[in-house]
Parts: C-alpha cells; structure tokens; sequence
C-alpha cells in the first residue's frame, strides 16, 4: 500500500460504524436526563440515536449495561483525568483545587452529564446494582483523589492537620447542591433564594473553605485574585 492509499478516509458506512457506539451513549444521556433512568425505554434511545433497536443491544445488551456505559463515559472518564492532572501537579493544592472545582462545574454542572448525579439520588432505591456501580465508578475514586489533594496539602504543610475524609465532604457539599440544583429546579427557570452566578458561589465557597484550611490564611485579599 503506497501513501496515497494509507492516507485516504475511511468509507462512510465504516466511519458510522466506528462513531455508533458514541452516538448511542449522546442519544442515551439525553434521554435519561430528560426523562430518568425508569422512563427511558431502549426504543427511544434507538430512534433518537437513528439505528434499530437490534443495533442499539448489539453495543449494549441491556438498559442497565447502557446506563452503566453512559456513567463510565461521562464521570469516570471525568475522574480520570483529574486524576492525571494530580499525579503531575507540582505546585500549590489550594491551585489545584480551584482547578478542579471549576472544571467540575464547566465539564459537568454546565453539561448533561451532571444530571446523571439527579438520577442516582432520585431513582438509586429502586435500582441497587446500578447504585453499587456509581458508587465504585463515581464516589469512591472522586473522593479518594479529592482527599489525596488534602492529604498532601497536609503533609508539605500547606494545609492545617484536618480529617482528609471529612474535608472531602465540606469541599464538594455546596458544589453538589449548585449541580443538583441546575438539573431540577433550574431547569425549569426556577431559583432557590437570590439569583447569583454559581461560578461566583463557587469562588466564595473555595474563599472561605482555604481561609479554615490553609496553615496560615492570609490577613487579608481574596485568595482566589488571579487564580
């Protein structure tokens, strides 16, 4: 096979091919957002996915096996990559928390995928095993990398000697609330209190979280200026 050859696109139908598994879960994720996990019949996802519903199990054999997929490929996907972003930060964690709490609402209070946080509170009684997988793919390895940052943070001394466990909970209380929210009540153009800009909550909560945290808050400035 010469260049030429090597370099020219794939056909079409092929190309569909390869993009149909993701196609699926963005049909998917809709719809489960839209209507939650119990409402949502394979059916829709097919339709709205343009396949047949045969095509659809062909790629996931069940609703649960999709949802789970849709979880996998909006959260875990997510965790991942701060995960990564830890394992190579050199500098301050007040730094890298700021990052990641920003990066939590733009990747997921903002998108779809932060919905799927409204459909496990809601529904997770009623469907344990997919219950038992959000807390294997979602909770265990968010708040283990999130009170890695806290433990390291202690240990240079950058942080005041705190439970790293219960520090994980302060931190992501009120931007589970801001998600939360977003996806039901917002959704609907519906406030709880005063209208403000999350990013603004978010800035605030991070303000008062690193002035009980750090060793030795600043007298006065806000942390956060130019971060």
């Amino acid at each position: 096979m010469n260049m030429s050859q090597a370099k020219q696109p794939l056909p079409v139908r092929q190309r569909r091919k390869e993009a149909r598994p993701q196609e699926l879960l963005d049909a998917a994720l809709a719809l489960f957002v839209e209507k939650g996990f119990a409402a949502t019949r394979s059916e829709e996802v097919a339709v709205r996915a343009g396949v047949s519903k045969g095509t659809l199990y062909l790629y996931y054999p069940s609703k649960e096996e999709l949802f789970k997929a849709v979880i996998r490929e909006s959260l875990g996907s997510k965790i991942a990559e701060g995960r990564e972003e830890l394992d190579k930060h050199q500098g301050p964690m007040t730094d890298l928390l700021v990052w990641m709490m920003r990066e939590w609402w733009a990747r997921l209070g903002l998108t779809a995928a932060g919905g799927i946080m409204k459909i496990m509170l809601a529904e997770a009684r009623n469907f344990p095993e997919i219950a038992a997988f959000y807390v294997e793919e979602v909770i265990e390895p968010s708040c283990a990398m999130l009170a890695e940052v806290i433990r390291r943070g202690v240990a240079s001394g950058e942080f005041r000697p705190v439970d790293p466990d219960a520090a994980v909970h302060v931190l992501i209380g009120p931007i589970l609330h801001l998600v939360l929210h977003q996806h039901s009540m917002g959704a609907c153009g519906l406030e709880l209190g005063p209208k403000k800009d999350p990013e603004a909550v978010i800035a605030l909560h991070l303000e008062l979280l690193f002035k009980g945290l750090l060793n030795r808050p600043p007298n006065e400035g806000n942390l956060l200026v130019g971060a």
